[in-house]
C-alpha cells in the first residue's frame, strides 16, 4: 500500500510536507544501492528502438505515445541526433528498471493493476456522462434563458466539441516526462469540477455555453489517453481486453446520463443535472488524488533519475525520456499534436473512411438522445425519468451481450491468428466489425418503424436499440485496435484524429435531430440514418479481405506483417 500511496497526489503532498522523510523510495531508503538502476548507454541501441516498426514498439511506447512519435520523426530527419545524445561532458548513466522492478507498472500485482484501471474507468465515466446527463434538462434550460430548444441543445454540443478539441492540446502534457498521466488527470479534473459551478450559476446563455465548452475541454485528457493508461500497465496480450472495458465505460456514461438526469430534472429542475455531475466528478477527484499512482513509465524513470541526481550530485544520471525530450523542439511537438492528426485523417484513405464511419455512428448515438423523448414521452406518455430508463436497452446491449461476445471471440478464435513471435496482422482485428456493420442498419430500421407508432409496445424499440449498441461496440473496438496495430508509429495522431472527428459529429448531429424526427417522422428519419450506415457495410469486409494490400501501399502503416 505504501508503494501505491507514495506516487499519488496525496503521497507526494505528504513527502513534500515531511521533507521527503516519509513515504521514501528504495534509493532514498538505501542510497548505496542506486547503481542497480543504471544501464550502460552503449547497450541502449536507440537507433533500433527509434526505427522499430513492430508491435513491440507499440507496447514499449504505449498507444498514444506522442512524444516518442515526435522523437522518431525527428531522428529520421536528423541522424546525428542519436550521436549527440550519447556524447557530452562526461559519460551518461542511463537510469532504467532494475530486474523485476516493483515500480515498473508492467510488474505491478494484478490487484494493483485492477485498482488503477478501475480508477481510470470511473474517471472516464464521470466525464463522459457530462454530455448526455444534460439532455433531459434542455427544455428547462431553454425556459430559464428564454431561448429555443435548439439553442439550448448547444449546451450538449459545445461540451462534446470541447472534449474533442481538448486532447489536441492537453493530452501531450501527460507524455512530458516531468508531468506524466496522474497529475494531468487530477489537475484537469479539479478544474472540471469547479468550472461546473460556473455552469450552474451562469447568468446568461453566452456564459453558460462558454463554461460548458471549457468543462468538456478540461475534462478531455482522460477520454483521449485512458486507453493509453491501460497500455501502461497491462501486457499487449491483455491490453485489448482492458481497453474494451474502458470503452464500455465510455459508452455506458452517455447512455446512462439521460436516466440519471431525467429523474433529477423531474424532481428538482435542470440545474440538478449539473449538480449530479459535480458530485460524481468530485468523488472521483478525491479518489484519484489519494489512490492514483503514476502509470507512465518514462515519467516514473524521470522522477527516479531526479532523485538519484540529488543523492549522488551526478548530473549525468538521466532517464532515456529526458534525453529524448531535450532534443525535441516545440515545433516538433506542435506538429505531431496539431497537424499530424489532420494530415493522417484526411490524406490517408484507410483512416479517413474508418474515422468517418466511427464519427457517423457516434453522431447517430447522440441523435438518439433527442429521439427517445419523442418516442417515449410524446407517443407513449413516459415522464422524463421513465424515458431515461428506456436508454437501458443500449446499456444492456453493450455490456451484457457485445462485450462478453467480443471477449469470447478474442480468447477462443483470435488467439489462433498470432504467429510464433506473438504478432498478428491488423486485419485480424476486423471480423467483429463485419458482424457489427450488419447490426446497425437492421437496428435503425427496426427502431424507427416500431417507435413510429404508439400502438407498438414500447419494449420493441428498446430491444431494437440493444442491437444498435451491439453493432456499435463491435465496430468501435475492432477499428480502434486495428488503427493502433496498423499505425503503431503514429498511434497518437491516428487516434487523436479519430477522437476529434467523432466528437465533431457528436456535437453537430443533435442540433438538427429534433426537427428531423418531427418533420420526417421517426420511421423515415431512422430509415435515412439506416441507409447511411448501409453505405459503410462493405468497408469492413473489404478491409478484412484486401486490407494488407492497401496497407502496403501506405507510407505510414506498418509493413512487417
Amino acid at each position: 500500500m505504501t508503494e501505491t500511496l507514495r506516487d499519488t497526489g496525496f503521497g507526494q503532498t505528504i513527502r513534500f510536507l515531511s521533507g521527503n522523510r516519509l513515504l521514501q523510495f528504495p534509493e532514498e531508503q538505501n542510497p548505496s544501492k542506486w547503481n542497480i538502476y543504471v544501464k550502460n548507454p552503449q547497450v541502449l541501441k536507440r537507433e533500433e528502438s527509434l526505427a522499430s516498426d513492430s508491435d513491440e514498439d507499440l507496447g514499449r511506447h504505449g498507444l498514444y505515445s506522442l512524444m516518442s512519435q515526435a522523437s522518431r520523426s525527428r531522428s529520421v530527419r536528423d541522424p546525428s541526433l542519436i550521436a549527440r545524445t550519447r556524447t557530452g561532458d562526461g559519460p551518461l548513466r542511463i537510469i532504467t528498471w532494475a530486474p523485476d522492478d516493483s515500480e515498473n507498472p508492467q510488474n505491478w500485482s494484478v490487484a494493483k493493476k485492477m485498482l488503477v484501471s478501475s480508477e481510470i474507468w470511473l474517471l472516464t465515466f464521470s466525464i463522459y456522462i457530462g454530455s448526455a446527463i444534460y439532455t433531459p434538462g434542455i427544455p428547462g434550460a431553454a425556459a430559464h434563458f428564454g431561448i429555443s430548444t435548439v439553442a439550448a441543445t448547444l449546451g450538449l454540443t459545445v461540451f462534446v466539441l470541447g472534449y474533442g478539441v481538448g486532447p489536441m492540446i492537453l493530452s501531450p502534457l501527460s507524455e512530458l516526462p516531468a508531468i506524466g498521466r496522474s497529475p494531468t488527470y487530477v489537475v484537469s479534473l479539479f478544474i472540471f469540477v469547479f468550472l461546473n459551478f460556473a455552469v450552474i450559476y451562469a447568468t446568461n446563455l453566452g456564459m453558460f455555453l462558454a463554461f460548458r465548452f471549457l468543462t468538456g475541454f478540461f475534462g478531455s485528457p482522460a477520454l483521449a489517453t485512458g486507453g493509453a493508461s491501460m497500455g501502461d500497465i497491462w501486457s499487449p496480450r491483455i491490453r485489448d481486453y482492458m481497453i474494451a472495458i474502458w470503452g464500455a465505460f465510455a459508452i455506458s456514461a452517455p447512455v446512462l446520463g439521460p436516466l440519471v438526469g431525467g429523474f433529477a430534472v423531474a424532481a428538482e429542475g435542470w440545474t440538478w443535472t449539473i449538480w449530479q455531475l459535480i458530485w460524481m466528478s468530485g468523488f472521483t477527484l478525491v479518489l484519484l488524488f489519494v489512490l492514483l499512482p503514476e502509470t507512465y513509465a518514462p515519467t516514473i524513470l524521470s522522477h527516479r533519475a531526479q532523485r538519484i541526481r540529488k543523492i549522488t550530485g551526478d548530473a549525468n544520471c538521466v532517464a532515456e525520456a529526458e534525453l529524448e525530450i531535450q532534443n525535441l523542439s516545440s515545433k516538433d511537438i506542435l506538429f505531431e499534436a496539431l497537424i499530424r492528426p489532420f494530415q493522417l485523417s484526411f490524406l490517408e484513405p484507410i483512416i479517413l473512411l474508418l474515422n468517418l464511419y466511427i464519427a457517423l455512428i457516434y453522431g447517430i448515438l447522440y441523435i438518439w438522445f433527442e429521439a427517445f423523448p419523442i418516442i417515449f414521452e410524446e407517443k407513449h406518455g413516459f415522464n422524463a425519468g421513465q424515458t431515461g430508463l428506456a436508454f437501458l436497452g443500449i446499456f444492456i446491449g453493450n455490456n451484457v451481450f457485445a462485450i462478453p461476445w467480443y471477449f469470447y471471440w478474442k480468447y477462443h478464435y483470435q488467439t489462433r491468428m498470432f504467429d510464433t513471435n506473438g504478432n498478428i496482422a491488423p486485419e485480424c482485428q476486423l471480423p467483429p466489425a463485419c458482424v457489427g456493420c450488419i447490426c446497425l442498419p437492421i437496428s435503425l430500421f427496426w427502431f424507427g418503424w416500431t417507435g413510429n407508432f404508439a400502438s407498438v409496445h414500447w419494449v420493441i424499440p428498446i430491444i431494437a436499440s440493444m442491437l444498435f449498441s451491439v453493432g456499435g461496440c463491435l465496430i468501435f473496438n475492432s477499428i480502434f485496435t486495428y488503427q493502433a496495430h496498423a499505425y503503431p508509429k503514429y498511434a497518437a495522431s491516428v487516434l487523436a484524429g479519430n477522437d476529434f472527428m467523432r466528437s465533431s459529429f457528436g456535437a453537430g448531429f443533435p442540433l438538427f435531430a429534433t426537427a428531423m424526427f418531427h418533420n420526417l417522422g421517426v420511421g423515415w428519419a431512422c430509415t435515412l440514418l439506416g441507409c447511411l450506415t448501409v453505405l459503410f457495410v462493405p468497408y469492413p469486409f473489404l478491409l478484412w479481405w484486401k486490407g494488407r494490400r492497401i496497407r502496403m501501399a501506405s507510407r505510414y502503416a506498418r509493413h512487417d506483417i
